[in-house]
């Protein structure tokens, strides 16, 4: 479980007993229950790539990330690279605006690095990802279901950079939002 920068903030990989845990978070996050929906059918299609929790003190999950897999076009330089789409983040509306949705963002970056993603993409509050490093304008040479300020990418390697433009296809749950 790698360290936070929160006192008594755990943050640690999904494991199958959390399940319903995090769609309760994601329902109480968010105004309707179709980011929970997402993010179960995702998990069972097989279309995730990282799913991770924070936990408080108490053990009690407090915030929630998914990424899911990115296809790229068979064609063109960015075929072989390995993408991600980061949706969405969620923390306990109790606990939001305490650095928890940072936290968890920073350390499943990483986490992604690591494990190798070259780009990852999401379509999220402009005030809120570019912390991360995550740019409007890299997201404008992938071409794919999103557009605008909203849409963000982030290259984890040079390859994710290097090898724009491309085109993209989402995992088939991403339709519910097109």
């Amino acid at each position: 479980m790698p360290p936070t920068a929160i006192p008594n903030l755990t943050v640690r990989d999904v494991t199958p007993a959390d399940e319903s845990e995090i769609r309760d978070l994601i329902s109480a996050a968010f105004p309707s229950d179709r980011e929970a929906r997402l993010v179960s059918t995702l998990r069972h299609c097989g279309a995730l790539v990282l799913e991770q929790v924070a936990l408080d003190e108490t053990n009690r999950i407090v915030g929630h990330v998914a990424y899911s897999r990115v296809t790229p076009a068979a064609i063109g330089a960015g075929q072989a690279m390995q993408i991600s789409c980061l949706a969405p983040v969620s923390v306990a509306p109790d606990r939001q605006n305490k650095g928890i949705g940072t936290t968890l963002t920073r350390v499943s970056l990483e986490a992604l690095k690591e494990n190798g993603e070259d780009l990852v993409l999401v379509l999220g509050p402009p005030a809120f990802f570019p912390r991360f490093g995550f740019d409007a304008e890299l997201a404008r040479k992938v071409q794919g279901p999103y557009a605008g300020a909203a849409f963000m990418a982030l290259g984890l390697t040079d390859a994710g950079t290097r090898d724009l433009p491309i085109e993209v296809a989402f995992a088939t749950p991403f339709q519910e939002f097109e």
